[in-house]
């Protein structure tokens, strides 16, 4: 567990930007307690953030601290409108949760690292402009020695607008791909498809039912063991096959424990399994936010790909049906250009990596920005070469 040093202020004005008597004060919080005691706040912050996704809630990214998190690097910076130099009575308008590493100069990045598909920050849908103008300031009085990279940003997402009020150098790379599909029943979607291609996918989803599979949404005081459950199945279906190895780590299941109950409680995650003759052979975890769902992990019993089952299809239907319930508005297949996802032609969404410092590290910005761009050539042509093989990273 990662914890701060006591010596270090658990909420502070960030210098030059709490000012007593402005309409909004902004401050950096250095301690993961104090972190976890803003979940209220943020939670209402996160429901009124119009583009935010279910990477930026308070469970997903303190969970993740507390797993990942390295002492003394926490620095979340909080707007709040209302409220005097000192004071955390005031709203929560504008949030970004960052933490300081080194390589080999210092760089602020965002909580989530490589288990998050989206990265972002919060801002009040209706104190936008301002909300980002504040939290820009705050992030150069921190940022006075470190470059901020923001990585997976979503096209339309509020860091964007961070971004374009920064006053100081600045740079945007792309970053990974991303598959989406419309909020529309399974009959439209069949339809998006080349008439061949649609029969075998409703012969899949007969043979479905005719084997009567059963889906069961796991409450909240079953998520914990519900978990175990997955991750054991996600182990056997990779078994031999390309693992992501964190998702075989202590920290990766303690993460998604903790995360996963205080998100389907606050209807921010959908665990669900899927039973044959009464036998768990599949499970899914499907992350929420207010205009998108995604799923995130399942894991299949490998007999299932013995008998023909395709999970794929299993999976997405079960998505389908349940976005339609709701008001969001598109499917995500979250990260990764896989080949099946292609199957239903989806909409592809590239992913952005924003740089922002302070003039006087214009020189690190790019440096940074070129070893960027060089790890990802480097990665796109291992990618290359291993195409076909495990799952996605």
């Amino acid at each position: 567990m990662a914890t701060e040093t006591p010596s270090a202020p658990s909420v502070a004005p960030v210098p030059g930007t709490a000012l007593s008597g402005t309409a909004l004060t902004t401050e950096v919080c250095r301690d993961a307690d104090r972190f976890g005691e803003l979940a209220p706040a943020w939670n209402a912050l996160h429901r009124r953030s119009r583009t935010a996704t279910p990477f930026q809630s308070h469970a997903w990214l303190h969970s993740w601290w507390l797993s990942y998190g390295v002492r003394g690097r926490l620095r979340v910076v909080l707007v709040r409108r209302g409220a005097e130099e000192g004071d955390d009575s005031g709203q929560l308008v504008a949030a970004a949760a960052l933490m300081l590493v080194r390589r080999p100069f210092p760089v602020l990045v965002q909580l989530g690292g490589g288990i998050s598909d989206f990265s972002d920050v919060l801002l009040d849908d209706d104190r936008a402009p301002e909300a980002a103008e504040a939290l820009a300031k705050a992030l150069a009085g921190i940022a006075h020695t470190a470059v901020v990279d923001l990585r997976e940003v979503r096209p339309g997402a509020a860091a964007e607008q961070l971004y374009a009020c920064w006053d100081g150098p600045r740079e945007r790379l792309t970053d990974s791909v991303c598959l989406e599909l419309p909020a529309v029943p399974m009959d439209d979607l069949l339809g998006r498809l080349a008439r061949a291609r649609a029969q075998r996918a409703r012969a899949k989803l007969r043979k479905l039912d005719a084997l009567g599979i059963e889906e069961h949404l796991v409450p909240v005081d079953e998520v914990s063991a519900a978990v175990g459950r997955l991750l054991a199945l996600h182990r056997r279906q990779w078994q031999g096959r390309g693992v992501t190895p964190e998702h075989l780590s202590v920290r990766f299941s303690e993460h998604l424990t903790r995360s996963v109950r205080a998100m389907v409680e606050g209807g921010e995650a959908r665990l669900t399994e899927f039973s044959l003759a009464g036998e768990l052979v599949a499970s899914d975890l499907t992350l929420m936010s207010g205009q998108l769902e995604g799923g995130y992990l399942y894991g299949a019993d490998p007999a299932l790909r013995e008998r023909k089952v395709d999970v794929a299809t299993m999976l997405l239907r079960h998505g389908v049906r349940q976005i339609n319930a709701s008001d969001r508005t598109t499917l995500s297949m979250l990260r990764g250009d896989e080949s099946y996802k292609h199957h239903w032609r989806p909409d592809t969404v590239r992913n952005q990596r924003l740089l922002l410092a302070r003039g006087h590290l214009a020189p690190f910005l790019r440096v940074h920005a070129a070893r960027a761009v060089g790890r990802d050539r480097a990665a796109a042509i291992v990618k290359r070469v291993r195409r076909g093989g495990g799952e996605k990273g």
